[in-house]
C-alpha cells in the first residue's frame, strides 16, 4: 500500500519539485554557506519566512501555465508595453547567463576536489553535458532525468546526521536573531545576505521555469485544452499542481535550511566566516567534519548543478522565445526549434566560458543575486495581476487567500531590495 501510495505521488510530482530542486543550486548553496559560517543561524529565519510565500508565488507561475496554455513572458507580453517585457526579458538572461556561470566553475571546482586534475576541463565537461542533456534526450528523458537528480539535495540531511547540532541553540538564534548577532556585523552586511537569501529563494528563472513545464505536459496531452473548461478536470489538474508546488518548494527549503545549519555548527564555531563558493564551503567542511561530509557535500554540488544550469538556461531560451513568438519546447526537436534552442547553447556556453576564465565567484554571485531581486518585484507584481485577469485566466483566475500570498511575497521581496539598496548608497 504505502509502496503504491509513493509511486502515484511520485508520478504526481515533476515541475514543481524540479523548480524547487534547482532553486537549491550551486550559487544558492554559497549564498546558504555564506549565511551560516558568517551569522550562525541568525538568518534562518529567512527562509522559514519566504517557505508560504515561495509557495504561493510558485503555485501561480504554474496555475497561469497551466490556464492559459502560454509562459510567463507571452502572459506578461498581452498585459504591459512590449519594452517593459523586453527589459524584464534581457534582465533574466543575463542574471540566468551569470548564475550559469557561477555553478558550471562550483561544479568544476567540486570535481576537482574530489578527483584531481585541472579545473578548465571539468567546467568545459560539464558544460558540454549540460547542453547535450537538452539537446539530445527526449523530453520525458530529460524530465526523468531531473527528477533523479533531485535526490542529490538530500546530501545535505546527510551532513547534519554527521554533525553535532545544538538544536536549543539553533531555535532560540533563529528566533531572535537581533541578540545573537556578531559584534562587527554592519547593517550593510547583514542586509545584503537578508536580500541575497532571499533572492536566491525567490528567483525569477523559477516563475518561468515551472510555468512554461505545465505548458510542456499541456501540449502533450491534445485533449488537456478541451478538459481545462470542465470542473472535474480542472479540480484534479489544479490539486495536482498545489501537491507538486508544496513538495518542491518546501523541500528546497528544508535543504536551504540544513546547508545554513551545517555550516553554522561546522564553519562558524571554527571561526571560519567568509565563505565565498559552494566549493570552498566543502572544502572547508573537510578538516572540521570528516572526509564524509566533504565528500557528501561536493557530490551535492555537482548533483545540484546538473538539475540547476538547464533549468536556467532553459527558462531564459522559453522567455525570449515567447517573446518573438518562437517555436520553443523541449518535446521539440532541435529543427523545429532552432531559436529556442540556439539560446539554451548561447547562454550555456557563455556561462562555461565565464566560468573557464574563472571570473570572481563572489562577485558573479552578488550580481546575480542583485539582479534576481531587482527584478523578480516587478515580475511578481506582473504575475499577481495576471492572475487575477479573467480576460487572460478565464474561469481559473486566483483565490482571495492566494492574492494575498502572493501580494505578501511581492512586498516582502521589494522591502528587502529597498533595504538593500538604502544601506548600499
Amino acid at each position: 500500500m504505502v509502496t503504491q501510495s509513493a509511486k502515484q505521488l511520485a508520478r504526481r510530482l515533476g515541475p514543481g519539485l524540479i523548480t524547487g530542486a534547482a532553486d537549491d543550486d550551486p550559487s544558492g548553496i554559497a549564498t546558504y554557506s555564506q549565511a551560516g559560517s558568517q551569522f550562525r543561524f541568525a538568518l534562518v529565519w529567512t527562509l522559514l519566512l519566504t517557505t508560504p510565500l515561495m509557495i504561493g508565488i510558485q503555485m501561480l507561475s504554474a496555475r497561469i501555465g497551466w490556464a492559459t496554455g502560454e509562459g510567463v513572458a507571452a502572459n506578461i507580453n498581452k498585459m504591459f508595453p512590449r519594452w517593459l517585457t523586453t527589459s524584464l526579458v534581457g534582465l533574466l538572461v543575463v542574471a540566468n547567463t551569470i548564475n550559469i556561470a557561477a555553478d558550471i566553475g562550483a561544479m568544476g571546482e567540486a570535481a576537482r576536489l574530489l578527483m584531481g586534475g585541472k579545473l578548465p576541463l571539468y567546467v568545459v565537461g560539464f558544460g558540454v553535458l549540460c547542453v547535450s542533456m537538452q539537446i539530445f534526450f527526449s523530453y520525458e528523458r530529460t524530465v526523468r532525468i531531473l527528477k533523479w537528480l533531485t535526490l542529490g539535495l538530500f546530501a545535505y540531511v546527510a551532513v547534519i546526521l554527521t554533525v553535532h547540532v545544538p538544536w536549543h541553540r539553533a531555535i532560540m538564534e533563529s528566533l531572535q536573531p537581533w541578540s545573537f548577532l556578531p559584534r562587527d556585523t554592519s547593517a550593510k552586511d547583514y542586509a545584503m545576505m537578508v536580500v541575497a537569501v532571499m533572492g536566491t529563494t525567490i528567483s525569477p528563472y523559477l516563475f518561468f521555469w515551472q510555468a512554461t513545464q505545465e505548458v510542456e505536459d499541456n501540449d502533450r496531452r491534445p485533449e488537456a485544452k478541451a478538459l481545462r473548461s470542465h470542473p472535474e478536470y480542472a479540480a484534479e489538474h489544479l490539486s495536482r499542481i498545489k501537491q507538486d508546488t508544496f513538495v518542491g518548494m518546501i523541500f528546497s527549503n528544508v535543504i536551504a535550511v540544513c546547508i545554513v545549519i551545517a555550516t553554522a555548527v561546522t564553519l562558524n564555531e571554527q571561526g571560519i566566516t567568509n565563505i565565498q563558493t559552494s566549493a570552498q564551503a566543502a572544502e572547508a567542511l573537510r578538516p572540521v567534519a570528516g572526509e564524509f561530509a566533504f565528500a557528501v557535500f561536493a557530490l551535492g554540488i555537482i548533483g545540484t548543478g546538473l538539475l540547476a544550469v538547464p533549468v536556467l538556461a532553459g527558462s531564459a531560451a522559453y522567455a525570449v522565445s515567447e517573446l518573438y513568438g518562437w517555436k520553443a519546447g523541449l518535446s521539440r526537436g532541435f529543427r523545429e526549434a532552432r531559436g529556442f534552442y540556439l539560446i539554451i547553447i548561447a547562454a550555456t556556453g557563455i556561462g562555461t566560458l565565464m566560468g573557464y576564465i574563472e571570473v570572481d565567484p563572489i562577485k558573479a554571485l552578488v550580481w546575480s543575486a542583485v539582479a534576481n531581486g531587482v527584478i523578480s518585484v516587478p515580475i511578481m507584481a506582473a504575475l499577481m495581476w495576471i492572475g487575477q485577469s479573467e480576460r487572460l485566466m478565464g474561469q481559473h483566475t486566483i483565490s482571495a487567500r492566494h492574492r494575498f500570498f502572493g501580494w505578501a511575497a511581492t512586498v516582502v521581496m521589494a522591502v528587502a531590495v529597498v533595504l538593500w539598496f538604502a544601506t548600499n548608497f
